[in-house]
């Protein structure tokens, strides 16, 4: 019988999840909640499974408990958590090997330990990684923070020790802002991690943000797959990133790719994770933390080396050696991944939610689309605001750049505002295309202005009338077939400057 995989996410990451399931000869299984009862997703599975959200306190994706009871009831095998929800609950995967279900991932005890911050960066340092100067422990109250950050001198980051996502985090510049931001920091990391331990740690004023994709099996094999910039950024909420990095010289990512290697390694690490570095303007570069799962942006790592990560995580957990050497690793060009959120880019990226009347990808042998809507479908304001991911590769940086522009100036979405212009304004700006944007460009640099433009409804309606016409003619079967109209649409928006 073949093993059945239950998909414990939703939307784009539970189709690329099935993907890989079918290909791997595996039944794929996934929840259907109330609150998207026709979600996409649901299309692809072999077997759905009625949530029933509405009669319990918490949606089935946060529910650990109520997930293995599903999963017990239908014979599951293993579980993939994607990412977000529960997948770096250290006491959802403990649930799962309590009841002898393949949790796929890494073991609990080190989802637990890479989950605390302060835990990591000891066992980070034990590995001789290099660490931004801060506490060796949590800090306990605003006093202790206060002598920290007098020894190591202002600016200073306070992050929750349980945290992750920008919660919990407040940037504090000046000793008498200390005390307030400290207790808002903390009450806010209990609220959202029950833990409200803090730890501080100098502030790099115009850091980078490279993180290395590694994956490690069961027997003590672990490769690194080149690192991903991940540098564009809105509270602290990732928008677009690239593979690799302009940044990154090729010694560095050796060194860099090592130490995340040597790390992995030294805590047993299996499964896909990442090992996030924050690289100073100087060059210098420090371990941040490590992340447990697969991450959104995982297909910028697989069109640069052609490794599917989503199926050697299902592969590990199964207990399968790499057959990959870290010398079979090579890159292959570049490639950058816009994320498409439903949010207002010049309302300070209010959350839009509706009807999606129409959208339309556009369609090229090196564009990667991966989503979890099409026309009609309903964004609720229950879930993440990101609807799908727009990947593209080219043989270099200019050249991905000039083919991500292309895709975005193709994509058209009626109903509801989406962040493509803000896309398109990044690769457009002369800090981006030098490379030398940072973590905080939206802070420092970013203006609503930027997208603004007179022809903008113009534009959509002439984009969608060729569309429509293009496909007419296609479905025409008195006229012969006419080629997408890609290449019209083109040059019809850099006449108008779009």
């Amino acid at each position: 019988m073949k093993k059945r995989l239950l998909i414990a996410n939703r939307s784009e990451i539970a189709i690329r999840i099935i993907r890989s399931a079918h290909k791997l000869g595996l039944l794929a299984v996934v929840f259907q909640s109330d609150k998207e009862p026709d979600a996409l997703y649901l299309k692809y599975a072999d077997e759905i499974i009625p949530a029933r959200d509405a009669a319990n306190d918490k949606p089935i994706f946060l529910d650990a408990e109520r997930i293995v009871k599903f999963a017990l009831e239908h014979n599951i095998d293993l579980i993939h958590p994607g990412y977000g929800f529960l997948s770096e609950n250290p006491d959802f995967a403990a649930l799962c090997v309590a009841n002898d279900i393949n949790f796929i991932g890494p073991s609990p005890e080190l989802i637990r330990d890479m989950g605390l911050k302060t835990v990591a960066k000891s066992m980070a340092i034990k590995a001789g990684l290099p660490l931004v100067p801060g506490s060796d422990g949590p800090v306990t109250d605003a006093k202790s923070a206060k002598e920290y950050a007098d020894k190591i001198g202002y600016p200073v980051i306070l992050k929750a020790s349980a945290g992750g996502g920008g919660r919990g985090m407040r940037i504090v510049e000046k000793p008498e802002t200390i005390e307030r931001n400290f207790k808002s920091a903390s009450d806010e990391a209990l609220s959202a991690f029950g833990n409200g331990d803090m730890f501080i740690e100098k502030y790099l004023q115009n850091p980078k943000h490279i993180e290395f994709q590694i994956m490690g099996d069961k027997h003590g094999n672990v490769i690194h797959l080149g690192e991903r910039e991940c540098s564009l950024q809105r509270k602290h909420q990732k928008i677009l990133e690239e593979a690799p990095s302009a940044s990154v010289s090729a010694t560095m990512r050796q060194e860099m790719g090592d130490m995340a290697v040597r790390f992995a390694k030294s805590i047993g690490y299996y499964s896909a994770g990442t090992i996030e570095y924050i690289l100073d303007e100087d060059g210098s570069f420090y371990f941040m933390e490590m992340n447990t799962r697969i991450q959104v942006e995982h297909p910028v790592t697989e069109m640069i080396t052609g490794v599917d990560l989503v199926d050697w995580q299902i592969k590990v957990a199964l207990g399968e050696k790499l057959t990959i050497k870290q010398e079979d690793i090579k890159i292959n060009g570049w490639a950058i991944e816009c994320r498409v959120n439903t949010e207002d880019p010049q309302n300070r990226f209010s959350p839009q939610t509706g009807f999606i009347d129409r959208i339309h990808f556009p369609l090229s042998e090196n564009i990667r689309i991966e989503t979890g809507v099409v026309s009609g479908s309903v964004v609720t304001p229950y879930f993440d605001s990101m609807i799908a991911k727009i990947i593209v590769h080219g043989k270099d940086r200019a050249d991905v750049i000039e083919k991500t522009l292309f895709a975005l100036y193709e994509f058209s979405l009626i109903g509801l505002k989406t962040t493509v212009p803000f896309c398109r304004a990044v690769l457009n700006h002369s800090e981006f295309l030098s490379a030398k944007y940072t973590t905080r460009w939206v802070d420092q640099v970013y203006d609503p202005e930027m997208l603004e433009n007179e022809e903008d409804e113009m534009i959509g309606a002439l984009a969608a009338t060729i569309m429509y016409a293009s496909e007419y003619l296609q479905l025409s079967s008195d006229t012969p077939t006419y080629k997408s109209d890609s290449l019209n649409v083109w040059v019809l928006n850099k006449r108008l400057n779009y």
